[in-house]
């Protein structure tokens, strides 16, 4: 493969992410998961925050541009260094949602 630059991205995907920011000056980032919830909200794509980051689901593209604004959401409000764990998900067999991921575990522990 020469030219990488017409291999496109996955249609869709699921990205959990936890966004860390570095040397401010409260261990609390209560207030800036707060401002990155509403950057998220009013982003459109599908997502459920959890204690430990927040499950984002929609095209490669979008999704991966809203954690990137995210960031500089932060950095415009004096955050200097931010470091984000992503862990990101991409099938071409089937559409399945996060909702669907979950919902297949709860089907098969309801049997237990």
């Amino acid at each position: 493969m020469s030219d990488i630059t017409s291999l496109p991205t996955p249609p869709h995907c699921v990205a959990d992410f936890c966004l860390i920011p570095i040397g401010t000056s409260s261990p609390s980032v209560s207030a800036q998961v707060a401002d990155v919830q509403r950057l998220i909200e009013k982003s459109g794509l599908k997502y459920v925050m959890h204690s430990a980051g927040t499950t984002l689901e929609g095209s490669w593209d979008r999704v991966h541009q809203v954690i990137g604004q995210a960031h500089m959401l932060l950095h415009q409000q004096g955050v200097v260094r931010i470091q984000s764990d992503i862990r990101v998900g991409s099938r071409t067999d089937k559409e399945q949602s996060f909702e669907d991921k979950v919902n297949k575990v709860r089907e098969l522990l309801a049997k237990d």
